[in-house]
């Protein structure tokens, strides 16, 4: 596998030519005052990194100094990240100075590696930003011929597949990414280099050092820049399974030729999607500008799609919040998240169903207020793993609805056929009940103030608490549950807590009303 890895100093003075006067970054530590990086200019008068403020300015007297702002560098290199990826989805930070990059796949899009890595270079001195590189076929192998290479070309920093291992031969065992601990107990049995350890017997290596501490650091180190190990590394953003780019020979900077860009991404990605059987649950463009910043807006759906319109439609205000710049040169759009989504046979409408068709038009209609509201401010009831009705369904964004929505009815069924009314109360309300026998259904009750004579009682249904869960006071009561009609047809759902038989220590039974039935 094939992947870069470029290296940059954290910044430079505002003002300052980069490479002409010896200037460095400066944090402040328990030995004082230690440089973080250094210039050109200043490297190749001896200074480093680590090197102590005094010692340097005792080599340079007029050496200017600033101090180091490493989260502000943090910040500028993830955006340095996320910038990388107009030339692959796969891209992550690797320290405070350098960015992994996983070219695999994506060198032929722009004429190969050299070509590829060209073209970062020249983009990257146009930004001000110092850089090396390095590409190989294993993630070690790059980062060591970023560091300590000594590359004069960019055909020089790619190591050619097959030649990792002769290649490093001569590089220093610090190129094995290993603490300095490891690397000056190396240097003092004569292994100052990755070839003194590829050619000593693995057991005589795994010998000179304690078992499963620096030893295994250094045989797996070795291994996995020779490629005798895998290294998983996880990009800064997972690489959408489909995703689709549009290069322009002259940079857009109007919004009528980003939505015709658009037009055309959407319309290349959801012929993949089709020929995949695949529908889209979240699409992201993202719009790369000449000066180096770059804009993301995306979208999501509750339930798969392919349909252009309708992403036409939800990204129409999206699209008027790009900010061109100086000109957007590349656009990519990716589904980051797909499922399944084959032909439907149509068939004729039941009664008291939505009409074919219209389970499509609500799911846009939901699409759309929850990207135009933001997706916390439109929610629907989804169910949970639990018997006690209000916790039984909790409120998500509308925006994860799977299938198609429920015909609206004035009551709801649960799996196993009991009945639920429509409207479900935020908590349960007292009320006072007069029944004819103490475990019987009500003859009358009050709520509100206003008292309501029974007309038909249904019930009861027992509901046990959970008692495998931590209960709170109040909640490891037994519910009788019943379904009542007063005289003017109107329907409760009523349920009494505790009961009459037993001593409970939280006093008698209550009642309370739960819920409305239409």
């Amino acid at each position: 596998m094939k992947r870069a890895e470029s290296r940059r100093p954290s910044a430079r003075p505002d003002g300052t030519p980069f490479d002409t006067a010896p200037f460095v970054l400066v944090r402040s530590g328990a030995k004082g005052l230690r440089i973080t990086a250094a210039n050109a200019a200043a490297q190749s008068a001896g200074l480093h990194r680590d090197m102590a403020l005094a010692d340097a300015r005792a080599l340079i007297p007029s050496l200017a100094a600033r101090p180091a702002e490493p989260e502000a560098d943090a910040k500028d290199l993830g955006i340095l990240a996320e910038w990388c990826g107009r030339y692959t989805p796969w891209t992550n930070i690797d320290g405070d100075d350098g960015l992994w990059l996983d070219l695999t796949g994506c060198a032929h899009l722009f004429g190969g590696e050299a070509a590829l890595l060209a073209d970062l270079s020249r983009r990257l001195e146009r930004m001000g930003v110092h850089h090396r590189f390095g590409l190989a076929d294993t993630p070690g192998a790059a980062w060591a011929v970023a560091r300590f290479g000594r590359a004069k070309t960019i055909a020089d920093a790619i190591i050619a597949p097959g030649r990792v291992r002769s290649t490093l031969a001569a590089f220093p065992v610090a190129g094995l990414r290993l603490d300095a601990a490891t690397v000056l107990a190396l240097k003092r049995l004569g292994l100052t280099a990755i070839g003194h350890l590829a050619s000593l017997p693995r057991s005589a290596l795994a010998r000179r050092f304690a078992p499963n501490d620096d030893g295994e650091a250094v045989l797996t180190r070795l291994d996995q820049a020779l490629g005798r190990q895998d290294e998983p590394l996880s990009p800064l953003r997972p690489a959408p399974p489909y995703r689709v780019r549009l290069d322009f020979a002259e940079p857009l900077a109007t919004t009528e030729g980003i939505e015709a860009a658009f037009a055309r991404l959407l319309d290349s990605l959801c012929r993949t999607l089709a020929d995949d059987r695949q529908g889209a649950r979240r699409l992201t463009l993202t719009t790369f500008r000449t000066d180096g910043g770059l804009s993301r807006v995306s979208v999501a759906a509750g339930r798969p799609s392919r349909d252009r319109r309708h992403f036409r439609t939800m990204f129409a205000e999206r699209l008027g919040t790009i900010d061109p710049g100086f000109g957007i040169e590349v656009a990519i759009l990716g589904a980051d998240a797909t499922a399944p989504l084959g032909p439907r046979q149509m068939a004729l409408p039941e009664a008291g169903s939505l009409p074919e068709g219209d389970h499509d038009r609500l799911a846009q209609l939901v699409d759309r207020l929850s990207n135009r509201l933001h997706a916390d401010s439109v929610r629907r009831l989804e169910p949970q793993q639990s018997h006690i009705p209000e916790r039984a369904e909790t409120a998500v964004p509308a925006c994860r609805s799977r299938g198609a929505p429920k015909q609206i009815t004035e009551t709801v069924e649960r799996s196993d056929g009991a009945a639920r009314p429509f409207r479900l109360l935020a908590r349960p309300e007292p009320i006072q009940v007069m029944a004819e026998v103490p475990e019987g259904p009500p003859l009358r009750f009050t709520w509100r103030r206003v008292t309501r004579r029974v007309a038909r009682a249904q019930g009861p249904e027992r509901i046990a608490p959970e008692w495998w869960l931590d209960m709170a006071a109040g909640d490891d009561r037994v519910r009788d549950y019943y379904q009542v009609e007063d005289v003017e047809g109107r329907r409760y759902w009523l349920f009494r807590e505790g009961l009459y038989q037993t001593v409970d220590p939280q006093g008698p039974p209550a009642w309370y009303v739960h819920g409305l039935f239409a």
